[in-house]
């Protein structure tokens, strides 16, 4: 059984890539195949292959399937700029129905879990009237948020979840993650956002300037995602 999840953001560079990859290294290390996708990218590095985006690749090398590059990123945009905004230079129609065609390839591989990583936060624009949040409903499935441990965090927090909630989309689990050194009160911080949020929490990545999503996904917790299923065989 395919168990797919869509990672959302309470903003832009609160390390929703890196807690992806987190996710999918602890599922491998559990013996699980995993597959995931990073449906629209900006920032990305033209190649002699085209267009790269350094999210989607690592995303690539995290998971166990082996996917081209163009199934794990199909729309990648070369300027470091809003989706929207970079798409409509580039002449290209955002549409979150070949989006969800796409995901929905990953999906029907049979992997044990997969993940769908969004741009920016939970209302990124796609287009006029378009959001990037319109793809998780498209393909209803629940949400795993990632918390930016930093001030202003615990609104945005609050107020992302309000909005899935809102979107008739369940919020299967949060993460809170050190994107950044420094945070005052930390301890006081997490402690309210458990208690704000009804879902359940799967863990905190402290910061790691090396940017090893492995050195501490044995941090987060995957059972609330995979429900009562047991390891695969051979899992560690």
């Amino acid at each position: 059984m395919t168990r797919t999840f869509f990672v959302a953001g309470t903003d832009t560079e609160v390390g929703k890539t890196f807690v992806t990859g987190a996710l999918l290294h602890n599922a491998a290390r559990r013996g699980l195949s995993t597959g995931a996708v990073k449906p629209v990218a900006s920032g990305c590095v033209p190649s002699r292959e085209g267009l790269r985006n350094a999210d989607a690749e690592l995303l690539q090398a995290a998971m166990t399937l082996e996917l081209p590059y163009q199934q794990v990123n199909p729309v990648a945009l070369e300027p470091a700029i809003a989706p929207h905004i970079a798409a409509r230079e580039a002449g290209i129609t955002l549409g979150v129905t070949p989006m969800a065609g796409a995901c929905q390839e990953v999906m029907n591989t049979g992997a044990d879990l997969v993940l769908i990583e969004g741009a920016g936060g939970w209302r990124t624009p796609l287009g006029p009237g378009t959001f990037l949040s319109d793809l998780p409903r498209e393909l209803d499935i629940p949400v795993i948020l990632v918390i930016g441990m930093q001030l202003g965090c615990i609104s945005h927090a609050r107020l992302t979840a309000e909005a899935i909630h809102c979107d008739s989309l369940r919020l299967a689990g949060w993460v809170a993650n050190f994107a950044r050194p420094g945070m005052a009160r930390p301890d006081e911080n997490l402690d309210t956002l458990k208690g704000l949020l009804a879902a359940p929490y799967l863990g905190t990545l402290p910061y790691d300037e090396t940017g090893d999503y492995r050195a501490n996904a044995a941090c987060l917790d995957l059972a609330p995602l995979l429900g009562s299923e047991p390891e695969a065989p051979g899992a560690t």
